[in-house]
């Protein structure tokens, strides 16, 4: 008997990096079993092929999107054509549900039971469209603590599997340091202007000229800039121009370390921010979309946060530095603070320390990995069907 055929669909890096975590440990779970989908080089990794480059959808924002939507929705509708050809035993869809569940759509009607890996934020806007999630979804996966709850009172199950990120640990910052000559007393900074190459042509000369002016009067900088394959040239091109050594990292491990080394971080509003709160780094946060996309958002979210640790905690722990707020003279005095300002700092890593708590990161000591819990639950779809 071969074993259970699983439809991925992962159409952004982040996406990549959980259904990487997902693939492992399915397989440590059911060595026979059979992957196909869409996916990224973390996906790769684990011996997956994907059937077109996710590169080709990471998009977002409501104007964004539109010069892509001819490719948009041709990779639509392949993906929906290979789960009717392939007819899997079920799909998972990881985040991006703008994509995800428009492919829900395309193939409810076949009887695959779907699987949503990571709860659509409708908790931060259009809880209204919860009664169409439960036509689309047989299960949501939820990352944080707070969503099964709020998903049953729409109707919903979720089942709390926990955030893949705290799986990860601590790199080794002194080795990093040592490997690439970077002195102990320098500041280091990570910088992130996102992994969609949209957002990241959008953000990084607002980074750019914020370290320019950071750099005013010091002479103890040093960057690190995380990339992934879509942004290799346009992060090369950034490393270059930025006011003091650069050293780019691409795969998880040396992003771990480089973490680990860092001083502080300037990053965009994503799933980054939490990866640096688990990593105990201070960060500064600016993000700006598309003026058209901030105006409809402002009136459709309805939470006082934008960036998960703040949302987690129901407090600013982060400043959030959105649209005309996000500019590098703000960003360069919360970075000055981070980075010189003690109290600031351990302001920040306290509040670090109570979401990584309220995320479950003790669990995680015994043991119990997230990747591992959304295995389970996947397979226990599978038996149920």
């Amino acid at each position: 008997m071969t074993g259970p055929s699983i439809f991925l669909v992962a159409a952004e890096p982040s996406g990549d990096n959980l259904g990487a975590k997902l693939i492992a440990a399915l397989r440590a779970r059911a060595p026979d079993a059979r992957f196909a989908g869409i996916g990224g080089e973390r996906m790769a990794g684990e011996g997956f092929q994907t059937l077109f480059p996710i590169g080709d959808l990471s998009v977002m924002g409501f104007v964004e999107v539109l010069p892509k939507l001819p490719t948009v929705l041709d990779r639509l509708k392949r993906t929906a054509a290979a789960i009717r050809e392939t007819k899997p035993d079920v799909v998972v869809l990881i985040d991006s549900p703008s994509f995800g569940l428009r492919v829900a759509d395309r193939v409810r009607d076949t009887g695959v039971p779907i699987v949503q890996y990571v709860a659509p934020q409708l908790w931060a806007w259009r809880p209204g469209r919860a009664k169409k999630l439960a036509r689309r979804v047989d299960r949501i996966l939820a990352l944080f603590p707070f969503e099964p709850a709020f998903f049953a009172r729409l109707g919903l199950e979720a089942v709390h599997v926990g955030h893949p990120a705290l799986e990860a640990g601590r790199g080794d910052g002194p080795a990093f340091r040592a490997a690439h000559g970077i002195a102990t007393e320098a500041k280091l900074v990570a910088v992130l202007p996102g992994s969609r190459r949209g957002l990241f042509a959008r953000m990084a000369p607002v980074f750019a000229e914020t370290l320019r002016v950071l750099a005013q009067g010091r002479t103890d900088l040093a960057f690190v800039v995380p990339y992934v394959a879509n942004t290799d040239a346009a992060s090369a091109a950034f490393a270059a121009a930025l006011p003091g050594r650069a050293v780019r990292v691409f795969s998880a491990e040396e992003k771990r370390a480089a973490l680990a080394a860092c001083d502080a971080a300037l990053t965009i509003s994503g799933t980054s921010v939490l990866e640096l709160a688990i990593a105990r780094l201070p960060m500064a946060v600016g993000h700006r979309v598309n003026a058209f996309s901030a105006f409809l958002a402002r009136r459709l979210i309805r939470v006082g946060h934008v960036t998960l640790p703040n949302l987690i905690a129901g407090r600013t722990i982060v400043p959030e530095r959105l649209q005309e707020d996000c500019t590098p003279a703000i960003l360069a005095a919360d970075l000055a603070r981070l980075l010189d300002d003690m109290s600031v700092r351990a302001e920040m890593l306290a509040g670090f320390e109570s979401v990584c708590a309220q995320l479950g990161e003790a669990e995680i000591a015994r043991g119990v990995l997230p990747s591992a819990r959304a295995a389970e639950a996947v397979l226990a779809v599978l038996r149920v069907r």
